[in-house]
């Protein structure tokens, strides 16, 4: 099999997916590989908080159909310190701006669902890629499918398949920078049939750990225990997470959890990753392949959706207009917004994780912060301007 396209997209995560639906608007072919199988894809379970900007750009490219059915708008986050909870209005501290609770898998089920609607080309469990040629002007994919093998000639190759991807692994030595942070602990997280404890999702701050609760719908509660980066699952039976999570949620008006059948869990490690620049030759990184952050602040697939509307711009732009200076100035506009989204992840993630060996004056510390982000407009503020998303340019 040998196909031409002028996009060649690794990746059938969110930000291949919808790189390839927003050139399609404008006109500009592309085709998608992917490694795993469509049903693997639409049910890998992720991230599940859109900022205002992902939405805007979602509705915009007619991608929100099932989304505003669906999703769960939050106009407000809780933060809770030891037993007492304090609510962050994000609507009235941002001049209207809110967040919605949508899984990056329903994002993607909808992506592929409109890219096929739209005669798509998007090749499943398309394995072995690989990429050739792309610091010239004649690029390529090549790949194995169904024992046969294949290849895509293309003008780019997007670089959208993950951290563990071939596409920034294939970059020279030394042409890519890369900065790097590993955190002492990881989440222990359960997909469970259950009432949510809040209709907003609560960040915790408790003396054993960090936990989160969060939801996916009315019915189904997303929930997250700080724990150890070795942490063994099979350490944790169900009734020794619910006995944590009523412990570490638990106010001073009482108990908040509601049990219910465990669906899914895991343990998610913390890191936070940047490889700069984004581009090299004909390649251009975007998503995870490019930067990793830590859950706490819920930016990743946000910042994927941010990156991907960058690009197709650019794109746009050149095979439009033949113009490259959108394309030469990709890398430096997303890393702007990618090391505003990696502060605010580090940020989120320092104030409200408990961390091995801490002194007292660390603690001390971080129970200031706490405390003047809970009680300050000011500080309220700055948290919710960049929860919700800066605009995009910004």
């Amino acid at each position: 099999m040998r196909e031409r396209t002028q996009v060649g997209i690794v990746g059938a995560g969110p930000a291949g997916l919808l790189l390839s639906h927003l050139l399609h608007l404008q006109g500009i072919d592309s085709i998608v590989v992917e490694a795993r199988s469509r049903a693997y894809v639409e049910n890998r379970v992720r991230a599940g908080v859109l900022e205002q900007g992902s939405v805007d750009t979602l509705r915009d490219a007619g991608l929100d159909a099932r989304l505003r059915r669906e999703g769960l708008v939050h106009e407000g986050i809780q933060i809770q310190i030891g037993e007492h909870r304090h609510r962050l209005d994000l609507k009235e501290l941002t001049g209207g701006k809110v967040i919605t609770v949508y899984g990056q898998q329903e994002v993607v089920k909808d992506l592929i669902a409109q890219r096929l609607a739209d005669k798509g080309a998007i090749l499943f469990e398309a394995e072995d890629a690989a990429i050739h040629d792309f610091q010239g002007e004649r690029p390529r994919i090549t790949f194995t499918r169904a024992q046969e093998e294949g290849e895509i000639a293309c003008d780019f190759i997007a670089g959208c398949d993950g951290f563990h991807g071939v596409c920034r692994a294939s970059v020279p030595p030394g042409a890519i920078t890369v900065y790097d942070r590993v955190y002492p602990f990881a989440w222990l997280g359960i997909l469970a049939k259950a009432e949510p404890s809040s209709e907003e999702v609560i960040y915790v701050n408790h003396p054993r750990g960090f936990a989160l609760s969060s939801m996916r719908s009315h019915e189904v509660a997303r929930l997250y225990l700080q724990c150890r980066p070795d942490e063994k699952l099979e350490l944790w039976p169900d009734a020794r997470i619910w006995e944590e999570l009523h412990t570490r949620l638990r106010t001073e008006a009482g108990d908040t959890v509601h049990e219910g059948a465990v669906l899914e869990k895991g343990v998610t490690g913390m890191r936070s990753f940047v490889a700069e620049p984004m581009r090299h030759g004909r390649l251009f990184l975007a998503g995870d392949a490019a930067h990793i952050v830590p859950p706490t602040g819920a930016k990743g697939m946000n910042l994927a959706v941010a990156d991907v509307r960058v690009l197709s711009a650019a794109l746009s732009a050149f095979f439009r207009e033949k113009r490259t200076d959108l394309l030469d100035g990709y890398s430096a506009t997303c890393l702007k917004r990618i090391w505003r989204a990696e502060h605010f992840s580090w940020f989120m993630t320092s104030m409200l994780h408990k961390f091995p060996n801490e002194d007292g004056f660390g603690q001390r510390l971080q129970r200031s912060q706490l405390d003047y982000v809970v009680s300050s407009r000011a500080a309220a503020q700055s948290l919710a301007e960049n929860y919700v998303g800066l605009p995009f340019g910004a």
